[in-house]
C-alpha cells in the first residue's frame, strides 16, 4: 500500500554521517525538515554510485530548499563506511556528506513498501524463508515537516532515477502549501500554477495551454 497522505515510518538505526563517522541511533528530523528519503539496493555495485554522486551533486539544491537528503540501503554501517572511503574513479561513493542507513534488518525497507522480497513461512520444512532478494528497490519519498509523505516512486533495480525530478517535486510541494494553489502537468518553479475550482482550470488551459 501506498505512505502517500501517511505519517512516514520513524526509525532509529545506524548511519554514517559527513562519510566518516558511524552513530547507532540515527532517526529522520521528522518535524524539523524537509526529507528526501531514498533506498537503493546494495553498495559496491554499479548504477547506485551513480546514484549517490548524482544526490551529492544537488545537495545545495534540496539545502536551499530547506531538505535533508538521507540514503538507505540492506548493507550494514562498516560497508557503508568502506564504501564512502572508496574512491568515485574506484566504484566508490567518497565525497558523499549526506546521511547513509544502515537496514541490516531490512525493517525500514519493509516499513517503507520497497524490500525486493519477503519472509515466507515455508510448511513442507517448518521453517521461515525469505523468497525474492533481500535488498530494497529504488524505492524515492519526500516527507513534508508535517511528517507527511507526499511523493512517493519505486522503481525496479535497473533503473535509476532522475535527480532533478525530486527537485521539482519539492519546489512544487512548497509552492502548494505557499500559495494554495495545485500544480499542473510539466509544472516547473515560475511557471503559472493554477486554482483547484473549474473556473480556474478553464483559465490555466486558456492562457497556458495550446489547444489546437
Amino acid at each position: 500500500m501506498s505512505l502517500v497522505g501517511k505519517k512516514a515510518p520513524q526509525f532509529i538505526a545506524p548511519a554514517v554521517l559527513d562519510g566518516e563517522e558511524i552513530v547507532s541511533d540515527f532517526a529522520l528530523p521528522i518535524g524539523e525538515k524537509n526529507i528526501v528519503l531514498f533506498f537503493y539496493p546494495k553498495d559496491f555495485t554499479f548504477v547506485c554510485p551513480t546514484e549517490l554522486h548524482a544526490f551529492q551533486a544537488k545537495l545545495a539544491e534540496f539545502e536551499k530548499r530547506d531538505a535533508v537528503v538521507v540514503a538507505v540501503s540492506t548493507d550494514s554501517e562498516e560497508t557503508h563506511l568502506a564504501w564512502l572511503n572508496t574512491e568515485k574513479d574506484n566504484g566508490g561513493i567518497q565525497g558523499v556528506t549526506y546521511p547513509v542507513v544502515a537496514d541490516l534488518a531490512k525493517t525500514i525497507s519493509m516499513d517503507y513498501g520497497v524490500l525486493a522480497g519477503e519472509y515466507v513461512n515455508d510448511y513442507e520444512t517448518d521453517r521461515i524463508v525469505f523468497q525474492g532478494l533481500p535488498v530494497a528497490y529504488r524505492g524515492t519519498f519526500i516527507i513534508d515537516k508535517n511528517g507527511v509523505v507526499r511523493h512517493e516512486t519505486i522503481n525496479d533495480l535497473p533503473l535509476g532515477r532522475n535527480i532533478e525530478e525530486y527537485v521539482r517535486l519539492l519546489d512544487a510541494i512548497l509552492h502548494v502549501e505557499k500559495f494554495g494553489e495545485v500544480c499542473p502537468a510539466n509544472w516547473e518553479e515560475g511557471k503559472a500554477a493554477m486554482n483547484a475550482t473549474k473556473d480556474g482550470v478553464a483559465e490555466y488551459l486558456s492562457t497556458n495551454v495550446n489547444l489546437n
